[in-house]
């Protein structure tokens, strides 16, 4: 499927669920997410992350709605709970499904972004693995020096930053030197197009949805 129209389903299902309280919605989601997710056939640490994580927030949410709300909705807790799992398997069949190169790409050319903003996104992406690297190694030479920078030491950031500042003048550099030139026309080493399929299933989940939200209570 396009990158572009995914992630615009995936947005526009997201923020509709947002706006109502149906439990069984999110539950089919979460499910034909999970079926979505397990044709990828991720590795299991995967798994169990989608699973694990989400549940800290989810069960905040549930034990703050059903325990200390003045009805003690327990129902509504779950359909919080429930949308919680629903962003997180949502936003996993984009991340999985689809690399950060070719959703900048299709951004750019189907969703008609910047391609200073699509392509700054992806740096930025694409350098987070530098960056706590860089910062595993300012607490190393700290220590070396007998300072201990904690994780909420201001200068452990100030430092971080300046190195970020010095690696975007860098990649500046870089992108020039490729040919990139701001507002101008651009040729692209990889069409991304959009099919009569693409189409069909933006608009047959959203339908399908409306569905589901009507005929559940």
């Amino acid at each position: 499927m396009n990158p572009s129209w995914q992630l615009f389903l995936v947005l526009i299902i997201s923020l509709e669920i947002s706006f109502t309280h149906r439990l069984i919605a999110n539950l089919v989601l979460i499910v034909i997410a999970a079926i979505i997710l397990i044709l990828q056939r991720l590795h299991w640490r995967t798994y169990l992350r989608l699973l694990f994580l989400p549940a800290i927030p989810a069960a905040a949410l549930a034990v703050t709605i059903g325990c200390f709300s003045p009805g003690h909705d327990w129902w509504f807790a779950a359909v919080l709970a429930s949308r919680v799992y629903a962003y997180v398997f949502l936003g996993a069949t984009v991340t999985v499904t689809t690399t950060p190169l070719k959703l900048a790409r299709s951004l750019e050319q189907n969703a008609h972004l910047s391609a200073k903003y699509a392509y700054g996104v992806l740096a930025a992406v694409n350098l987070t693995p530098r960056t706590i690297s860089a910062i595993k190694t300012i607490r190393a030479s700290a220590r070396m020096r007998g300072i201990e920078l904690h994780f909420y030491s201001p200068t452990l950031y100030f430092k971080a930053i300046l190195q970020a500042l010095r690696w975007s003048d860098q990649l500046v550099l870089a992108m020039e030197s490729h040919g990139f030139v701001e507002n101008q026309s651009r040729t692209v080493a990889e069409p991304i197009l959009v099919s009569v399929s693409d189409w069909l299933i933006v608009v047959g989940a959203i339908i399908c949805l409306q569905v589901i939200l009507i005929a559940f209570p």
